[in-house]
């Protein structure tokens, strides 16, 4: 067996609304085509792959066990995008990982969910 790439996220919230505005406005994933199922939820591409799922659960409903630490995503225009985190006052961490040099922007998600958003060494300037 061979992984090729991450298929998606599947993350239970009672703040759907909330976590499609984050994921767009703040990672830039887009809103998009999602099966009918019975139940309510979002599915966010990265490019043309639906990357997170998202599905609504009551606010009373408690959360399952085991929960995600972080995904991450590859992403390109570190400075852009630590400039709009900045201006839009989103707490982050950044760090450089040792030998490879790609940058680690870390953000939490409504739900507290940790987003890594990895860059290329390149992008280090």
């Amino acid at each position: 067996m061979s992984l090729t790439y991450l298929d998606h996220v599947n993350i239970r919230t009672s703040k759907l609304t909330e976590m499609v505005r984050f994921y767009e406005d703040v990672v830039g994933l887009t809103d998009g085509a999602r099966p009918p199922f019975s139940f309510s939820g979002a599915w966010l591409y990265c490019g043309d792959r639906a990357a997170l799922h998202l599905v609504e659960v009551a606010s009373n409903e408690s959360a399952p066990d085991g929960q995600i630490d972080h995904f991450a995503f590859m992403a390109s225009g570190l400075s852009n995008f630590v400039a709009k985190l900045e201006n839009d006052g989103v707490e982050h961490s950044i760090r450089t990982i040792p030998e490879l040099g790609n940058t680690q922007v870390n953000v939490r998600d409504p739900d507290g969910n940790r987003i890594e958003i990895q860059f290329p060494a390149n992008e280090n300037d």
